[in-house]
């Protein structure tokens, strides 16, 4: 009769229970016979209490607590007198104790693989004393394990490799499942392995998990990947028992089991002649099923007539074979070559060496295309020389160029002006001769690096280019000179034959034997008494004195003419102008002071005068500039000018303004409203010098539309015109419109109209009005009464 997965359990329970059940009958002992101790103040007899292990079964999921134990002292009638105590590890909590019968039971479901066993202490205790009758005992409960427990991989799933074409039983990996049972107590621990899917490629050890390849000749080209699904088994694999299982994935590995092939036997491709040197001809590939370094190639060119103008080489990335050029092509030369290439494995496996050769051929054909070329100057590079003497339309030297094509084209020359922006040289277009066209200066430029151009005259687009460097040869044409600016100074207590400069020159001409100067005072200074010169032939001459002492007072500078001669052919001279100052000189020789009024000074003043001087004219400068600030700053009261033509209509302040926050010299209002005229306000802070006739208060006018854009017309010329000041300004214009409020001020209209005004206050306005009173005036002396 078979049982089942729980039937099996409850069946090991109730052994268990009855193992348990049989070591509690046998834990009751007599008395020992101890040495007797002495409590409560009376002698007793020392007694003995001793049982086994007891063992209770984990998982128990029965409703009622579970029946661990019985403890029981001798001592115990039996009526009631012992209580019996529980303490340690899960007491109260998990173990608990009748204090009258002494039986231990479980209230919790116990779980082996948390915890193994409990060590529990127990005690006899006097119920009326509540003291120990007998020692404090210490016993252990044991969780007696059940196969609840199913085999778990820990470290799945695994992933594993294992090269193709791998022979039969080549370990792959080990996996391993470990289960939470107790391994010393029956089977519940021991795991079998069995592999549930992989088969027929793959098995494994039943007891190691060991998984090995089962078939021969796996090749990675064909499947590279392979899921297996291993199983453990507890019980040893028999029926009950629990299980678990895992994942492996298996992948092969490549190795160099498949040779390069090319798709195609020959290739052909075409290239323009005019295919610049390195480049890329054809790309061709060898296939290989290989992957990674089993699939590298190299190749090479083995035979053909192009191996000295092509080369292959290999693309790493996409394991290519790039053919490029090594030399110029000419299709006039050569118009097809024909290569034999190469491609074969870097890394050979010699365990599949009966799968080779690794290693193919192919033919590659390269048509070469004839193109257009411009035309080729027959030397890289030209050099030519000059004299710079040499006069304009000197022939300097000759190009040549021709059309390498079949049609051979004529050939126009050219100078390139971007080369030759001074226009110092010309070409002939159809010979190609170079000539001057300007005078040529060496010290301003010793080469000129010119481009020659060349163009078929049958299509100018086909332009060669080519370099021609022309050095200037020198020529004597320039004179010796200083080499340096000199500040010469002699010591007033100098002696004859003193040394007092070394002086050397400079020429702009480059001679080939290099440049030879000879120095000399010019005739006129040769019998100065002075100084002399002494040439040192080596391109220097030294200043020497030729009399003892030297006064500033007499004379402060002297100027020396030197002539200066080089060795050219013909030679050039110059005459150079020393300038020596006569110096005050300390022990040492060095200068000190070099002024003659220095010297002079002294002899007049002392310091001290000197101080009080500048110290007066400091204070008289300081007195004016005070006065002229306080004359500035007065106000001048205003004095009527009878002589002043009243008609001018002119108020004067005599003052600057205050800037944006002056408010006192004009009315804001009137600024900010057009239509208001105000009546005429004076400053508060000044007072004007004449002033003006009363007028109304406001008088309102009306909006013209002629003077607004009048004003706009205006303000947009100033705005655009150049020539107007850049900061605000004034701007006056002459511009009465179409009427005026005031209307016309002629006489003849005034005489016209049949005025009612009044002008009788003409007359008080003085003598210089005296005219007018009696032109419009209304007295005995009208002109018109």
């Amino acid at each position: 009769m078979k049982l089942g997965k729980v039937e099996f359990c409850h069946f090991l329970q109730i052994i268990a229970l009855f193992l348990c059940l049989s070591g509690m009958n046998q834990a009751e002992l007599p008395k020992s016979r101890s040495k007797p101790y002495f409590q409560s103040g009376r002698p007793r007899t020392k007694r003995s209490w001793v049982w086994n292990q007891f063992f209770v079964l984990e998982e128990y999921m029965g409703t009622d607590p579970l029946y661990v134990g019985k403890l029981h002292s001798d001592v115990d009638k039996g009526d009631g007198s012992i209580k019996y105590i529980l303490s340690g590890e899960g007491a109260s909590s998990i173990f608990i104790i009748d204090e009258n019968t002494g039986d231990i039971h479980a209230t919790k479901r116990l779980d082996r693989e948390e915890q193994a066993y409990y060590t529990l202490r127990a005690q006899a205790l006097d119920r009326l004393t509540n003291k120990p009758v007998e020692p404090e005992s210490e016993f252990v409960i044991k969780i007696q394990d059940i196969n609840d427990n199913e085999p778990k991989f820990l470290d799945g799933p695994y992933t594993a490799g294992v090269p193709e074409m791998s022979p039969v039983g080549t370990s792959v990996v080990q996996v391993t499942a470990t289960d939470a049972d107790d391994p010393t107590y029956g089977n519940s621990a021991r795991v079998v392995y069995s592999i549930l899917q992989g088969q027929p490629y793959f098995s494994v050890e039943p007891k190691t998990g060991i998984i090995k390849t089962a078939l021969p000749n796996m090749d990675r080209e064909a499947k590279d990947q392979y899921l297996l699904v291993i199983q453990a088994k507890d019980m040893v694999g028999q029926n009950g028992g629990l299980s678990g299982t895992t994942s492996v994935t298996v992948t092969l590995t490549d190795v160099n089991d498949n040779p390069p092939r090319f798709p195609r036997r020959s290739y052909q491709y075409n290239v323009p002649e005019s295919l610049p040197v390195a480049s890329v001809v054809a790309r061709i590939k060898a296939a290989d099923a290989d992957v990674g370094p089993n699939a590298e190639m190299e190749y090479k060119i083995v035979d053909g007539d192009g191996l000295g103008v092509f080369k292959i080489s290999v693309d790493k990335d996409t394991q290519e074979g790039i053919i490029t050029i090594q030399k110029e092509l000419d299709f006039e030369a050569k118009t097809s070559y024909t290569l034999r290439i190469e491609a074969a494995n870097k890394h050979v496996d010699s365990h599949f060496q009966s799968l080779g050769p690794f290693s193919d051929m192919t033919t590659v054909k390269i048509i070469v295309e004839d193109v257009d070329e411009p035309p080729v100057f027959t030397s890289r590079l030209y050099s030519m020389v000059v004299s710079e003497a040499a006069k304009v339309g000197t022939i300097i030297g000759t190009v040549a160029a021709h059309d390498p094509d079949v049609s051979n084209s004529p050939v126009r020359y050219s100078i390139d002006r971007n080369t030759d922006l001074e226009r110092y040289f010309n070409i002939d277009a159809n010979t190609g001769v170079i000539t001057t066209a300007k005078s040529l200066d060496r010290e301003t430029n010793a080469v000129h690096n010119i481009t020659v151009l060349a163009m078929e005259s049958q299509n100018p687009a086909q332009i060669g280019r080519e370099y021609v460097a022309i050095t200037i040869l020198d020529i004597n044409d320039n004179a010796p000179e200083f080499a340096m600016e000199y500040e010469t100074t002699v010591c007033e207590n100098a002696q004859p034959g003193q040394v007092i400069q070394k002086i050397s020159a400079v020429d702009k001409d480059d001679p080939p034997s290099g440049h030879q100067f000879y120095f000399s005072l010019t005739a006129e200074a040769a019998n100065n008494h002075n100084f002399t010169l002494q040439d040192n032939k080596d391109n220097t001459a030294s200043v020497l004195t030729r009399r003892n002492g030297f006064r500033r007072q007499e004379q402060s500078v002297f100027y020396l003419p030197i002539f200066i001669v080089d060795s050219g052919s013909p030679s050039l001279s110059s005459t150079n102008t020393l300038t020596i100052r006569v110096c005050d000189c300390d022990a040492d020789g060095i200068a000190q002071t070099c002024n003659a009024e220095a010297y002079i000074l002294p002899a007049g003043l002392s310091t001290g005068a000197l101080i009080a001087i500048l110290a007066c004219v400091l204070t008289l400068l300081v007195l004016v500039l005070l006065i002229v600030t306080m004359r500035r700053r007065k106000k001048e009261p205003l004095i009527f000018d009878e002589e002043r033509d009243i008609r001018e209509n002119i108020v004067r302040y005599d003052d600057e303004g205050g800037g944006e926050e002056d408010t006192e010299a004009f009315d804001m209002a009137a600024l900010r409203n057009l239509n208001i005229i105000r009546d005429t306000k004076t400053r508060r802070d000044v007072t004007p010098e004449i002033q003006f006739l009363s007028r109304p208060t406001f008088k309102s006018i009306p909006d013209n539309v002629i003077f607004r854009e009048f004003i706009w017309e205006r303000l947009k010329e100033a705005d655009v015109d150049p020539c107007a000041p850049p900061y605000d300004s004034l701007q006056t214009y002459a511009f009465e419109g179409n009427g005026s409020v005031a209307e016309s001020l002629s006489s003849l209209d005034s005489i016209s109209s049949n005025s009612d005004q009044n002008y009788d206050y003409l007359s008080d306005w003085g003598p210089r009005f005296k005219r007018l009173a009696d032109m419009y005036g209304t007295g005995p002396d009208s002109f018109y009464s």
